[in-house]
């Protein structure tokens, strides 16, 4: 009897240790993200917000009455998942109208929104599209590898909607640590026939008994894995670092090169 007494009180307990832990927690922190903000995409963010936030919220983030975005004054948010769909949906009735930003700008836009009270965006390392793209197409080397709308080689993925896809923490981790930053659906194979030949390329398609690549010299093939001596799933990437080719202004340019290709229209 004593043990089933003891049940209400520690339920009591953790109830009023929630709602104490939960009048503690500022008004709009974040509470389903984990960890720092990537400083790539908190400088991504400044940039959008400021060209598409700032002209009803101000570069301040406090000219919406009763809404303070660096100090974290919301009215309707409690976490970064409130924060995403009310920049998607807006809010009906108010003047927030919904947006229609991929989920690397919303990424962003999060991250700086989040740390609008600690980043200086005057420090931050603004990226060119510009010359991002001239290194891409000159000094990077970046186009004898990757494709970008309908030109370009086929070795390495099409990056033709890569900004849409990924955030620009992910792509400035691409240059600096392709290997680290490698995703598995992009990892390259070795395959040697019976009669020796070694074939790499980049999988398109595998399946239990096949595999489609693309070869080095840009042909397409299908192998039979019962025809194969050896395949391996090479888990190194072909593609150099930039850590130390490109500085930090060439890289960041690169990265706004990247983050601008969104697909063909």
């Amino acid at each position: 009897m004593r043990r089933w007494n003891l049940l209400p009180r520690c339920t009591l307990s953790c109830s009023i240790f929630c709602v104490v832990l939960f009048l503690l927690t500022p008004c709009g922190q974040a509470q389903d993200h984990v960890g720092p903000y990537p400083q790539a995409d908190i400088e991504y963010g400044s940039r959008i917000f400021a060209a598409q936030c700032s002209s009803c919220h101000g570069l301040s983030g406090d000219q919406v009455a009763g809404v303070n975005l660096r100090s974290g004054q919301f009215k309707r948010v409690f976490s970064d998942a409130d924060l995403r769909t009310i920049i998607t949906n807006g809010i009906q009735g108010t003047a927030m109208p919904p947006h229609n930003f991929n989920p690397p700008e919303l990424a962003g836009i999060v991250a700086y929104i989040r740390n609008m009270g600690t980043f200086n965006a005057g420090s931050a390392m603004v990226g060119d599209a510009k010359r991002g793209e001239a290194l891409f197409n000159g000094n990077a080397n970046c186009a004898n590898c990757h494709r970008v709308n309908g030109k370009g080689p086929r070795v390495a993925p099409d990056l033709s909607n890569v900004g849409a896809l990924r955030t620009a923490d992910m792509l400035e981790k691409s240059l600096i640590d392709p290997t680290a930053a490698l995703l598995p659906v992009n990892r390259s194979v070795r395959a040697v026939t019976r009669d020796g030949k070694v074939i790499t390329g980049r999988r398109l398609n595998e399946d239990t008994y096949s595999v489609q690549l693309i070869d080095d010299h840009e042909q397409l093939m299908s192998l039979e894995k019962a025809d194969l001596r050896d395949y391996t799933v090479l888990k190194t990437s072909s593609m150099p670092s930039y850590k130390e080719k490109l500085s930090s202004q060439e890289q960041a340019d690169v990265v706004a090169y990247l983050l601008s290709l969104k697909g063909t229209k």
